[in-house]
């Protein structure tokens, strides 16, 4: 009987450190005091819908920060923004492409700033839903959200989303996502010529 209490007793402190430590945020924002350090693996998995927020240092992947730099991590659906001067630095939950073949990597930059964008499926989008119309106005309908950022690659955008249950996850046809708060907010610091890698 006492074998079979010590047993219990231990299962349930198993059990119980066990649940506590999945009831803990998946991750936290990491802000190493050194910038150039590379941030800790977060220790809990990261949920479908959560990005992997772990700050970034822009030196491994901008040569400088002219114009600022944007970073889309696809991989952990996060954005990382750089001011031209460095002393701005954002970090934001993304929605990334669907697929890989639906995934652009590499160095383009910013071409245009729209407030209030509307919207048209591209062809190859049109070609896999037939069923969509050829044109949103801007709005609560429209899929670009409040503000979008076009970039040099035909078709492509930093934008907001409407549909907050994208952001975090493989969600888009082939542009990047973000809360509508926080479109707004890069939107305000980004300028025409501003640098973007996607990785």
């Amino acid at each position: 009987m006492v074998k079979k209490i010590s047993k219990l007793s231990t299962r349930r402190t198993f059990l119980i450190g066990a649940a506590s430590s999945f009831g803990m945020p998946a991750l936290a924002q990491y802000i190493p005091d050194d910038p150039t350090r590379p941030a800790p693996e977060p220790e809990a998995p990261v949920r479908r819908n959560i990005s992997s927020f772990k700050a970034l240092s822009w030196q491994p992947y901008f040569s400088n920060t002219r114009n600022g730099a944007i970073l889309v991590d696809t991989v952990s659906r996060a954005l990382h923004f750089w001011s031209d001067d460095q002393s701005v630095y954002k970090l934001y939950p993304s929605s990334v492409p669907l697929t890989d073949d639906m995934t652009r990597r590499g160095r383009t930059s910013v071409i245009r700033k729209v407030v209030g964008p509307s919207w048209s499926p591209t062809p190859s989008m049109k070609k896999r839903n037939p069923e969509w119309p050829d044109y949103i106005p801007p709005g609560p309908d429209n899929p670009l959200g409040t503000h979008a950022l076009y970039l040099s690659w035909q078709y492509y955008r930093i934008h907001g989303t409407h549909d907050t249950r994208k952001i975090g996850r493989r969600s888009s046809n082939g542009c990047i996502g973000l809360y509508n708060e926080h479109i707004s907010e890069l939107f305000e610091l980004t300028k025409v010529g501003t640098q973007v890698l996607l990785i």
